[in-house]
């Protein structure tokens, strides 16, 4: 019996328990759900002042992502087991390490649900600015809606995942139509009076890690496996189809707001695809998008809340995890896992409440990524390990390594603290689940 395999036995992947809810579609909304949250709405504004190295940074993290999800699709083949992450690096290096993963990962997902939850808020704040003042307090409320969601079923929180899938999408489609009415009626790009940016290899670093954060959740159908239809086959196959998805809508509407607004306008304004929409449909558009944006984030945040009970669920079924954690409602949900997470993204989101909106966002999304960045490293070097007869994925597993430690550098040293805080937290709990099982033996 191999590592894959013997992995695979322990995290009792089978799957005979597990409500198989999600097929194909469900998955691939999953996984495009999880990558087109907010930042798409955001981004243009805060690249524009970068000029050209804002697309060239965008190709880097497209090239970068479609790596790592190339990554992702060959280990969910070769260890089609709940647990993503946690399932590849425990079969790679052994439990020790596995944990090392998953809590790194949970720490990441649950921490960032903090950020997602305060960009439905921001959004919604457009159109109802009375919610902008009690930003932290709504963001918490739309987390344990999310909860409650996923804990009536896996079921149900897919139905959701696809709603939200296609209705985000209209204003994303809408921008670029209205941008190719626009090259065909002119011929060209709406005037620019900014003077060129020159490109250079620090800009586009700087714009590749702004960038990243549109592509976190590249590994979202890897998580619950056990729960998707087919998953040697379907999982890969979303992940893959997913990220380049993805990326062609990320340069798409990234493309067509530069050919519609100048560079300075888009650089002020704080709802850029809403203001290229205006040139058609007149000023009012902005709150209908901003209802959009918040529809999408919140779709974001119902996928991320299923991987944030998905993954303490699969730690405690592999051992390294209480197994109070493993315990399933009726529906088939890890109820109690939900209920501790979303108990740890009021705590972190509560305890920065006196930060303002934005500032909320930035803190809580880079912290949740320096947390998550362990949990890819080790993922891309688990493939080294386990795809010993596949020198593709062996080099794409050596070059993912390489450009998570570069993201994690870029995230800086306040985010970085923080996490060797949240990750230093888990090791009495690695210890205590360690020393009880020592016992019952």
């Amino acid at each position: 019996m191999d590592d894959s395999e013997d992995h695979a036995t322990r995290s009792g992947s089978s799957g005979a328990s597990a409500t198989r809810a999600i097929g194909f579609w469900a998955a691939l909304a999953l996984v495009m759900g999880n990558l087109i949250g907010s930042g798409i709405y955001l981004l243009p504004a805060t690249l524009a002042p970068l000029g050209a190295n804002a697309a060239w940074g965008w190709v880097v993290t497209i090239v970068g992502a479609m790596t790592l999800s190339f990554v992702f699709a060959r280990l969910a083949a070769a260890v089609p087991a709940g647990g993503g992450p946690y399932a590849y690096a425990d079969a790679a290096f052994g439990p020790a390490i596995g944990f090392a993963t998953a809590w790194s990962y949970w720490t990441l997902v649950w921490a960032g649900n903090g950020a997602v939850a305060v960009a439905v808020v921001s959004a919604l704040s457009l159109a109802i600015p009375a919610l902008a003042p009690h930003a932290a307090i709504a963001a918490v409320a739309l987390v344990w809606l999310a909860v409650f969601v996923n804990i009536r079923g896996v079921g149900v929180a897919a139905r959701v995942q696809m709603v939200t899938m296609v209705v985000k999408l209209v204003p994303l489609a809408a921008v670029v139509l209205l941008a190719v009415w626009w090259w065909l009626s002119h011929g060209s790009p709406a005037p620019d009076a900014a003077p060129p940016v020159p490109v250079t290899a620090s800009a586009v670093a700087g714009a590749a890690a702004l960038t990243f954060w549109g592509f976190l959740g590249v590994e979202s159908a890897t998580v619950p496996a056990e729960r998707v239809a087919d998953a040697r086959r379907t999982v890969p196959r979303v992940t893959m189809i997913g990220t380049a998805a993805t990326g062609a809508i990320y340069l798409a509407v990234s493309g067509a707001v530069a050919w519609l607004l100048p560079r300075g306008a888009t650089a002020a304004s704080p709802a850029p695809i809403a203001d290229a929409l205006g040139l058609a449909f007149g000023g009012g558009v902005a709150r209908i998008v901003a209802l959009f944006a918040a529809v999408s984030a919140l779709g974001t945040l119902n996928g991320f809340v299923l991987l944030q009970g998905e993954m303490p669920r699969a730690m405690a079924r592999g051992g390294v995890f209480p197994r109070w954690f493993a315990r399933e409602t009726a529906a088939g949900t890890p109820a109690r896992a939900h209920l501790v997470s979303g108990v740890m993204v009021t705590a972190v989101t509560l305890a920065n409440y006196t930060r303002g909106m934005g500032d909320l966002f930035a803190f809580v999304a880079a912290v949740s990524l320096a947390a998550g960045m362990y949990a890819y490293g080790a993922s891309a070097l688990a493939a080294v390990r386990l795809l010993r007869g596949d020198r593709v994925a062996q080099a794409a597993g050596v070059a993912c390594a390489l450009f998570v430690a570069w993201l994690g550098w870029g995230l800086g040293a306040e985010a970085n603290l923080w996490a060797i805080v949240l990750l230093a937290a888990g090791v009495p709990v690695y210890l205590a689940v360690r020393r009880g099982a020592a016992a019952a033996r």
